[in-house]
């Protein structure tokens, strides 16, 4: 790494940090004020004899200001404290028959640390893991951990971007939980932010020109990636890529809203960190994965290098929760106004992109390009994410804001679409806690500027008296899950469904394939109905039903039904169905479906 502390092949410690145009930079430490050696690029460094693992120490600027490091590893007194020196490199793994998976086999699980248990730390997370190996899920998403002010916030407004977050549990904690998740079969996928800082802490402007004036992102300051003295910030992000792959054997970086990302720069800093980190994957030899979250409709963010895209390894596909949200609620508000209609999802499915030319009501202008001849492992899908739940639906989730049997028609599709899958925490078993958007700031004028400025954001989506208080404890603590509902219905007959899907997506090769063009979808818009046929270039059929109506409905089959097997039925006792009978009624060439159900079927061997 090029900033930070750090332990030494030797044994000493070595500290480095980049403040160009300063002549003097001293480290304090120990109760000593030490000069650091001046460099030609700008940065500054000095080594200190022996580990001085645990010692805390802050930098003084050239006026006296004593800051944190910019590339702290710890910063167990927050945001504004000193920075603790940690040696990454001295936990002891026991990952290394390890070999990752490959991206087509991820199931994502996202969880936010502070609300997925009850302690709300890395290391309480990890009892949990054997559930989730079991549910079904392949990797593990974490909300971002990076340091950010006070102990409870969403992380996207993380300051110290090397330092694991402290009311976590800290570095080693992190490591803990990673190394539990890979003996567990768990692949880690980490959520970074690129496109901005958070308000509280940010002192990395006082240390060199890392923002810049030319760009604004909604969330403040855009980062300097392309202007005047812009070579060693890109060089911090892309180092902070590379440290999480190798000092915390993270598997995947979600990359947070790289519409927020500015660069013009005839290498874009995307296609550099993809490079970067292809190269660390050879370097450990197993495979490390670049996911982005983009509202730019741009299929250049993960096509190939020989086609002009920046090659990173996959995308979030939010149309299609968008289209599926918009399916099951009849319509939506904000930017959900721009989707409605059976159509839309299957647009979705068989293509990716909703808007790849068409005109957006939303945007006002004509929006997006494409995505159709890329593969369903380029992209991955949510019916619930953080985003989704806690913006567009006043923070509650599909629990509540569908019923039951809509839950189960949105796993269904979910899990059955050619995509690479997520689950947000506890929406497995129908969670009705809500997920609203938390701080703790310690600035009282910042606390009421983000009070306001959620408001004025989410104004189409939330009235006054909805309004939950970023800042208020009690909507930290409102947003935690809720484990005793697995054993209560009927929460454990979702449960059983969502493990009845995970098996068969993982078990039958037509739904765990991606393959978009090994697949038709047709619908009746008036009646409702969706009918969805995937197929494995080995030849097997599997056919999804699913009534989109609080009406029953006939959804016709091509061929014969008689020599098809019913794979599941979400009306079904087992799944908390109210039907008499065990299957729904089949005729020769149609299935008739209860409000809201759907079903899955296959050719018999």
């Amino acid at each position: 790494m090029k900033c930070g502390a750090w332990i030494t092949a030797g044994g000493d410690t070595h500290f480095r940090v980049w403040v160009p145009n300063v002549d003097c930079l001293h480290l304090v430490a120990d109760g000593r004020r030490r000069p650091l050696e001046p460099l030609a690029d700008g940065y500054h460094q000095l080594t200190l004899p022996g580990n001085r693992e645990g010692m805390d120490y802050m930098y003084e600027l050239a006026d006296g200001r004593l800051r944190p490091d910019p590339a702290s590893r710890h910063q167990p007194h927050g945001v504004h404290g000193a920075s603790r020196v940690v040696d990454t490199g001295a936990f002891p793994w026991t990952d290394s028959r390890w070999r990752g998976i490959s991206l087509r086999d991820y199931i994502a699980y996202e969880l936010h640390v502070g609300t997925f248990t009850e302690k709300g730390t890395f290391d309480a997370a990890i009892p949990r893991l054997a559930y989730l190996r079991e549910l079904g899920v392949t990797a593990v998403e974490l909300m971002p951990v990076a340091e950010f002010p006070g102990a409870r916030n969403w992380g996207y407004d993380g300051v110290s971007l090397y330092a694991p977050h402290h009311a976590y549990g800290g570095p080693m904690a992190l490591q803990r939980l990673v190394d539990a998740c890979h003996a567990q079969g768990l692949a880690v996928i980490l959520d970074v932010v690129y496109n901005h800082l958070g308000p509280e802490g940010n002192y990395l402007r006082e240390f060199g020109p890392y923002f810049t004036d030319r760009y604004r992102t909604p969330w403040g300051a855009a980062l300097n990636f392309d202007g005047p003295g812009s070579d060693a910030p890109r060089r911090f992000f892309l180092d902070n890529s590379v440290y999480w792959l190798r000092e915390y054997h993270i598997d995947a970086l979600r990359l947070d809203a790289i519409h927020g990302i500015f660069d013009f720069s005839a290498r874009h800093l995307l296609a550099e960190m993809v490079d970067e980190v292809n190269a660390e994957a050879e370097r450990q030899d197993r495979p490390l994965y670049l996911i982005a979250e983009s509202d730019l409709s741009d299929a250049r963010v993960v096509e190939d290098r020989e086609r002009g895209g920046h090659a990173v390894h996959a995308q979030w596909l939010d149309d299609f929760h968008h289209a599926l949200h918009t399916s099951l609620l009849a319509g939506g508000e904000g930017y959900l106004e721009d989707f409605g209609g059976l159509d839309d999802l299957a647009r979705t499915l068989t293509r990716g992109f909703v808007y790849d030319g068409r005109y957006s009501r939303h945007r006002q202008r004509r929006f997006g390009n494409s995505s159709a001849h890329l593969p369903g492992e380029r992209f991955m899908i949510a019916c619930q994410n953080h985003d989704q739940v806690a913006n567009a639906s006043r923070g509650q989730r599909l629990s509540r804001l569908a019923g039951f049997e809509r839950e189960k028609l949105a796993a269904v599709v979910l899990l059955t679409a050619p995509y690479l899958p997520l689950i947000f925490q506890g929406q497995e078993y129908g969670e009705t806690n809500p997920f609203h958007y938390f701080v703790s700031h310690g600035d009282e004028a910042l606390v009421e500027a983000v009070r306001e400025g959620r408001r004025r954001e989410f104004a189409a989506f939330v009235s006054e008296a909805e309004f939950a208080d970023p800042q208020a404890e009690s909507t930290f603590q409102a947003s935690k899950l809720d484990w005793a509902k697995l054993e209560r219905e009927p929460h454990s007959a979702l449960l059983k469904l969502y493990r009845r899907l995970l098996d068969l997506r993982t078990d039958r090769k037509s739904l765990g394939n991606c393959r978009k063009d090994l697949m038709s979808v047709e619908v009746d818009p008036e009646r409702l109905w969706l009918r969805i046929e995937r197929s494995s270039e080995g030849g097997e059929r599997t056919l999804v039903l699913a009534n989109f109506s609080a009406e029953v409905v006939e959804v016709p089959i091509p061929g014969e039904t008689q020599g098809l097997e019913l794979l599941l039925w979400t009306g079904a006792p087992s799944y908390g169905g109210e039907a008499v009978g065990p299957v729904p009624f089949m005729e020769r060439n149609r299935i008739t479906l209860g409000p809201w159900e759907a079903a899955i079927l296959a050719p018999l061997k």
